[in-house]
């Protein structure tokens, strides 16, 4: 089935209560109102938005109000801006605030709190502002973006990832043996379709042998739907024109991928790691 809309691929856990699951909702930062909607598609658990709010309040769990200690977040916040993720925004680091640690806290108040505890960082993540081109799909799973990011690769780490062209949805991101291999690249592309229960209108990749397969399927899933658009349903082009998925590595990049690749160049220039050898890359 050739998907039509969003559809959020969810791994349901029925051994939680209901509680555990709005409780857990909430800490990924979830609304009410969404939080309403996940529990009746996923965990078929019909409830009201307002007898969310008041299992919240027995819960204290609470949006806006910091319910914890100040010097709990601030030791929060230097374990999450230490090492790879130095180069993160406030927006991110809210977020992980919010799901690794369970700190309810405004995003203003995490955002005056970095530019006390990290005033050069912030500086610098400004300098680094751009304006970038308009982007224009017609709706989510229209189509998906499809491609490998190398800059780890020679240290044993090669990524692939696909992310839907409309919402920015990651619709996989995976480290594997390889990522120019065509049937470890279909098998991403199969248990994502399995999860969401059909396929994109398009698949966008960039020019290779390793995504002949998913080619192959994604043009029978077409042709099976009996889609009138299956001469267009997988599109090849530039790299650099792939730019949804290239957005996704800029953000990598500086989020992670830089610090780990200097990180690993410190090693080999410290005679600690040889990515010549395969047991050292395999031992990483």
């Amino acid at each position: 089935m050739v998907l039509p809309v969003y559809t959020p691929a969810l791994h349901r856990n029925n051994s939680m209560s209901r509680n555990e699951l709005i409780s857990r909702y909430f800490a990924q930062g979830y609304t009410n109102k969404e939080i309403s909607q996940v529990l009746m598609a996923v965990h078929k658990i019909s409830i009201s938005i307002s007898q969310i709010k008041r299992i919240l309040r027995s819960l204290e769990l609470k949006r806006r109000k910091v319910n914890f200690p100040l010097t709990g977040i601030i030791g929060a916040i230097y374990k999450i801006i230490e090492n790879s993720g130095q180069c993160l925004g406030y927006r991110t680091v809210w977020k992980r605030l919010t799901t690794e640690f369970g700190f309810v806290i405004p995003r203003k108040s995490v955002m005056e709190l970095l530019r006390m505890i990290d005033p050069d960082g912030v500086a610098k993540r400004r300098k680094r502002r751009l304006i970038g081109r308009r982007y224009t799909t017609p709706g989510p799973n229209f189509v998906w973006h499809i491609d490998g990011y190398d800059k780890l690769k020679p240290f044993g780490f090669p990524i692939h990832g696909a992310i839907d062209g409309f919402s920015r949805r990651i619709m996989w991101l995976e480290v594997g043996p390889s990522n120019n291999n065509p049937q470890i690249i279909a098998r991403y592309f199969l248990d994502t379709v399995e999860q969401l229960g059909g396929c994109p209108q398009r698949c966008r990749c960039d020019l290779g042998t390793e995504n002949t397969v998913i080619e192959e399927i994604q043009v029978l899933f077409h042709a099976l739907s009996n889609n009138e658009i299956v001469r267009n349903c997988f599109l090849y082009g530039k790299s650099t024109s792939n730019q949804r998925i290239e957005a996704l590595w800029s953000i990598l990049r500086r989020q992670n991928a830089d610090w780990w690749n200097n990180f690993f160049k410190d090693l080999r220039q410290s005679n600690l790691f040889n990515d010549a050898d395969p047991l050292h890359v395999q031992n990483v």
